[in-house]
C-alpha cells in the first residue's frame, strides 16, 4: 500500500455568486451584491488542480452540489420560486466547493483500526452550509466506499463543526504515525466561534485516535474577530512543520511545547504580528495557501496571487525564502473569483491520506479528465450571475442543467 497524500478541490459550481452569506468572512460581507462570474471562477479551480499536478501531487474532485436546493426548500414549505429572497440565496449557495469544509479526515497510521476515518462536517453555524452534509456525505461514500476507511456521519448540530478547516495533521512524514490538532473558538467580539470543542471531543473519539497524540486548542479572540473565521485562515501544517500567525492560538506557548514534544523534528515557522498585522494576514489568505511537499522533497506553499499584492506579506515570504527556512518554494494561483467570496486555495481543497488505489477512482484526476472538466464548464456553466436573478426561471434551469451534463461526463450520474 501506498499511502501519500491527495488533495480533493471542489469544482466551483455554477451557482457560484455574491449573496454575502457568511457572518464574520469579511471578504463574502464586503462583495455581497457584486456580479459573479460562475464560469472563470470554475476554470481558475481547474487552473489551481493543474498546478497541483504539475508540482506532482495527487489530486482528486468533489463535484457541485444540486442548487438550487429543492430538497432543503421542501421541508421549509416553499419552493425556489415561491421562496423570500434571502431564502431562496441559502438555497443557491455554491459554498461546497470549499471542500475544506467537507470533512474532518484521520489517516489510517492515525487510528486504532488503521482505517482513514472521515466525519462529514454539520456546518450548523450558517444556514447555507447547514444543508450541505447531504449531499457532501453521498459524495464521500462513493468515493472512499472501500474497507481502508470508515465515513461517519455529522456530528449532532448542537455542537458545530466545519471540518478540515479547523484540523491540522503533523508527522514526520505523511506514512508516519502523526498528531492531530484540533482547534476550536469561545468568542470572537461580533462574530460567531464556528468550531466547538464538543464537537472536536467527538470526532477524535469516532476517530478511534490515541488521546494522547490529540491536543485540543482554542483559537485566539482576535483572530476570530479579525475575519479569521476558520483556523486555516491564521495556520496551516504539513508533515513536521507549522506555519501560524502570532496571533493564531488563544495559548500558543502551550501548543508548541506539545508539538515539540511529540513531533521528531517539529518545526514552527512563525509571522510576527509586528511584521504582517492580522488583517493583512486576513486580506492575502497568507495563511490559507496549501502547504504541500511535492515529490522533489522540497516544501512548498501554493499562495493566492492577491498575497503577491500584500506589501507586508510578500516582503515576509522573500525573507523567508531567503533565509532557507522550512518553506523552500512559493507557487502563485489565480483563484480570485474564490477569494472574493472567501475562501483561498486551502479553502477549496480536502487532504486525504490513503493509498490513491483505495479511492473510487472517478473521483481522482488527471489532466485528460480536467480537459474534460474544463470543456463541460466552459460549454454550460453562466458567464456572469446578477445577485438579484438567482429567482429567474431561465438561470435555474441553466445551473441544474450544467451540473447534470459535469456528472454525465464524469459517469457520476448516480449523484444525481
Amino acid at each position: 500500500m501506498s499511502i501519500r497524500e491527495i488533495n480533493f478541490d471542489g469544482i466551483i459550481g455554477p451557482s457560484h455568486n455574491y449573496a454575502g452569506l457568511s457572518l464574520g468572512n469579511l471578504a463574502s460581507t464586503h462583495n455581497a451584491g457584486h456580479v459573479s462570474q460562475p464560469r472563470a471562477a470554475a476554470l481558475q479551480g481547474v487552473d489551481k488542480m493543474r498546478a497541483n499536478l504539475a508540482l506532482g501531487l495527487a489530486q482528486g474532485i468533489f463535484l457541485p452540489h444540486p442548487r438550487p436546493d429543492r430538497a432543503w426548500l421542501a421541508a421549509l414549505g416553499t419552493t425556489i420560486e415561491d421562496a423570500d429572497p434571502a431564502l431562496a440565496a441559502n438555497a443557491m449557495s455554491a459554498s461546497a466547493m470549499w471542500a475544506a469544509n467537507a470533512a474532518t479526515v484521520s489517516p489510517g497510521p492515525d487510528t486504532a483500526d488503521g482505517k482513514c476515518h472521515l466525519t462529514v462536517a454539520n456546518l450548523k453555524t450558517m444556514p447555507h452550509r447547514s444543508h450541505e452534509w447531504g449531499s457532501t456525505l453521498a459524495q464521500l461514500e462513493f468515493a472512499f466506499r472501500g474497507d481502508a476507511f470508515a465515513v461517519h456521519g455529522p456530528i449532532p448540530p448542537a455542537f458545530g463543526d466545519e471540518g478540515a478547516a479547523n484540523h491540522m495533521r503533523l508527522a514526520g512524514t505523511h506514512g508516519e504515525t502523526g498528531v492531530e490538532v484540533f482547534v476550536y473558538g469561545v468568542a470572537g467580539g461580533a462574530f460567531p466561534a464556528r468550531q466547538h470543542i464538543e464537537a472536536s471531543k467527538a470526532i477524535a473519539r469516532l476517530h478511534r485516535l490515541n488521546p494522547e497524540r490529540v491536543i485540543f486548542v482554542q483559537q485566539s479572540e482576535q483572530a476570530i474577530a479579525a475575519g479569521a473565521f476558520h483556523n486555516d485562515v491564521v495556520a496551516v501544517a504539513n508533515e513536521r512543520v507549522l506555519f501560524a500567525h502570532e496571533q493564531a492560538f488563544a495559548d500558543r506557548e502551550a501548543l508548541l511545547i506539545a508539538l515539540e514534544a511529540r513531533v521528531p523534528g517539529f518545526e514552527y515557522v512563525e509571522v510576527p504580528a509586528s511584521e504582517v498585522p492580522l488583517a493583512d494576514a486576513v486580506r492575502s489568505y497568507l495563511f490559507n495557501g496549501q502547504l504541500v511537499t511535492p515529490p522533489d522533497g522540497q516544501p512548498t506553499l501554493i499562495l493566492p496571487s492577491e498575497a503577491r499584492e500584500t506589501a507586508t506579506v510578500w516582503s515576509w515570504i522573500q525573507r523567508h525564502l531567503a533565509s532557507n527556512g522550512p518553506i523552500r518554494r512559493v507557487e502563485v494561483v489565480d483563484v480570485r473569483e474564490s477569494m472574493a467570496n472567501g475562501g483561498g486555495p486551502a479553502c477549496l481543497r480536502l487532504r486525504v491520506v490513503a493509498d490513491p488505489a483505495t479511492v473510487d477512482p472517478r473521483f481522482l484526476v488527471d489532466e485528460a479528465k480536467l480537459d474534460s472538466v474544463a470543456e463541460v464548464i466552459a460549454r454550460e456553466w453562466p458567464e456572469q450571475i446578477d445577485h438579484d436573478d438567482l429567482q429567474e426561471p431561465a438561470l435555474i434551469a441553466a445551473i441544474e442543467g450544467a451540473r447534470a451534463k459535469l456528472l454525465a461526463a464524469l459517469d457520476l450520474a448516480e449523484l444525481a
